[in-house]
């Protein structure tokens, strides 16, 4: 049985100071995501940032927060069930899908445990990340190569970078976005607004920029936009340093006092709402439109468990686990080397 690990990004087990908390310590002890020397960044850290940062934190947690839980939890979960729903008609008993998050719960860790103890031999990982970043995509790998560590028996392994500039990633948000505008009409631009990184991780390598502005590329081509309809930012800014221009908030500023009134936002950075797109966006984003002189601030729905997502999501993915199916393991014999 081929096993498909499902990773996002995490999130607090509840919208409380004391799980964002936990939550916090172990994101921000990432080096992967903060470039830092420890012994700079560990006093912050323990200091400042998780004596005060969780409770602000919390109380957005809380504002976005759904019946059923943490709505990055609750859609990443509902993608997970689809796409195990969808492949059991299809390939009955072939596949197991299981959901991790690299931060908190379910642990990367027992997301490989489960499909270990379901007979997976094959394991295909898959960071819920379009665009690939050291932060993410490659703090994924760095979680699953430590838990492999612990394991006698090493299962056969791969694991998609990014689906950034796929035909059925793009074509699946310019569906959703017509779909959204032929219900509620269209606004004089479309923001397209992505997770910041720091300047400096680009300069060291990261792809994530350029493959952001693609993915805009191809989504502004398939929705057939002018160059004034769209504009594309970054968001999620923190501390100091510098990040990625142009930055979504001083956008949005700038969008109001030029006299534009209506403005459709849309992140396709995040395959799952959370509280970057729920809150800072829908939100926080509004708020700062309205101030600066706008009229109306629309969020466009991430794919989530869209029926059209899955499908195109599934795609993306059969091709890196069904040719799984024609290998079969062997023995070189002595007369073969």
């Amino acid at each position: 049985m081929i096993g498909i690990l499902v990773v996002n990004l995490g999130t607090p087990d509840a919208p409380t100071a004391p799980a964002v908390r936990r939550y916090l310590r172990e994101f921000l002890s990432d080096t992967r995501v903060v470039e830092l020397p420890r012994m700079l960044w560990w006093p912050i850290l323990n200091g400042p940032i998780l004596r005060f940062r969780p409770a602000r934190s919390a109380r957005n947690y809380a504002s976005i927060w759904l019946p059923d839980g943490s709505p990055l939890m609750v859609y990443s979960q509902r993608q997970c069930d689809a796409l195990q729903a969808r492949w059991d008609r299809q390939f009955p008993g072939q596949v197991r899908v299981k959901l991790a998050m690299r931060y908190g719960n379910p642990s990367v860790a027992k997301g490989m445990a489960a499909l270990r103890d379901a007979g997976c031999g094959r394991i295909l990982v898959v960071p819920l990340y379009p665009q690939y970043a050291a932060a993410t995509t490659a703090s994924t790998f760095d979680a699953v190569a430590k838990e492999l560590r612990k394991w006698r028996e090493i299962p056969e392994m791969r694991m998609i970078r990014d689906w950034h500039a796929h035909p059925a990633y793009i074509g699946a948000l310019a569906d959703s976005i017509r779909a959204w505008w032929q219900a509620h009409g269209q606004a004089e631009r479309l923001l397209i607004t992505f997770h910041g990184l720091p300047e400096s991780s680009v300069l060291k390598g990261d792809p994530y920029r350029a493959q952001c502005e693609k993915t805009t590329a191809l989504l502004v081509q398939a929705l057939g936009l002018a160059d004034d309809q769209w504009v594309q930012s970054f968001q999620s800014r923190f501390g100091a340093a510098r990040w990625l221009e142009p930055y979504t908030d001083r956008t949005l500023v700038g969008l109001a006092r030029a006299g534009v009134s209506r403005v459709d936002a849309v992140c396709p950075g995040f395959a799952a709402d959370c509280v970057e797109t729920l809150q800072e966006i829908a939100l926080e984003g509004k708020e700062t439109f309205l101030h600066a002189g706008g009229q109306e601030l629309r969020y466009i729905p991430a794919l989530n468990d869209n029926p059209l997502w899955i499908a195109a999501f599934s795609r993306i993915l059969e091709p890196h686990w069904r040719d799984w199916d024609a290998l079969e393991n062997f023995a070189v014999s002595p007369e073969s080397g």
